[in-house]
């Protein structure tokens, strides 16, 4: 229990970190918004469309880091999930047998 424990903080610290570098990335654009949960592509761009590197080559490649960055977040909320589930269960296991 307390390796899981530990490892529940250690994905917590780096989801804090993962979480930091996307508002940092949303702050360099104002186009990509201003959500941290949602990928760059889910909600209207202001201004003209931009389909690939040939438009707009810096903020394609902008929102392209944001996406997986944010790819990178939702893997690590699954793995907390599944982590907390494990924990959960130990914790369980132990106060009632």
């Amino acid at each position: 229990m307390i390796l899981g424990s530990a490892f529940l903080i250690i994905l917590y610290l780096i989801l804090r970190y993962i979480i930091a570098w996307i508002t940092y990335l949303n702050n360099l654009d104002t186009r990509l918004g201003d959500s941290t949960w949602r990928f760059t592509y889910d909600y209207p761009v202001i201004g003209e469309r931009d389909i690939s590197d040939l438009d707009d080559k810096d903020f394609v490649r902008l929102r392209r880091k944001k996406n997986k960055t944010v790819l990178l977040m939702y893997s690590i909320v699954l793995v907390m999930f599944i982590s907390s589930m494990s924990l959960l269960s130990k914790f369980l296991l132990f106060f009632f047998s």
